[in-house]
């Protein structure tokens, strides 16, 4: 089995499909990253985004790095994985529309609605961050 980096086109498709990342910002002298799961979105060519509570420990690490990384990977009939590194080029309030666009990147169409009251109800205002990708790693270890 050899790892083969994947060309441009096949990063970017493979990062366009909605895949639950790992998001990882600083975390501080004498700590690892924060990394923890995330729902994000991504058009080929574009800036990726993606929403979080507001005041929450992700968001005040994220203010402070003004960078994240953010990896995503399958292993099933394929083994591959896609990472990207890049500065946080804007922030915008998270609004319900898009709380509701991520929750139908994800979730089946009859559990939107019940999840968006959820999540507005249960995690409160919502800030988008805008990331730049600068830096990508990727692999595929099908072969």
């Amino acid at each position: 089995m050899r790892a083969m980096p994947l060309s441009k086109h096949d990063r970017e498709q493979f990062l366009a499909e909605p895949h639950v990342a790992a998001l990882s910002v600083a975390a501080g002298p004498e700590r690892g990253p924060l990394t923890v799961p995330i729902w994000y979105q991504y058009s080929p060519g574009g800036e990726l985004w993606f929403h979080t509570p507001v005041g929450s420990r992700k968001a005040r690490l994220i203010d402070a790095a003004g960078r994240v990384s953010l990896m995503v990977d399958v292993a099933d009939e394929r083994i591959c994985y896609v990472s990207v590194e890049g500065p946080v080029v804007r922030t915008e309030p998270g609004t319900d529309e898009v709380v509701r666009e991520m929750s139908a990147r994800y979730l089946p169409a009859e559990r939107v609605a019940s999840y968006v009251e959820f999540a507005l109800a249960e995690h409160g205002e919502q800030v988008v961050y805008v990331v730049r990708p600068e830096r990508w790693l990727s692999a595929d270890l099908t072969s």
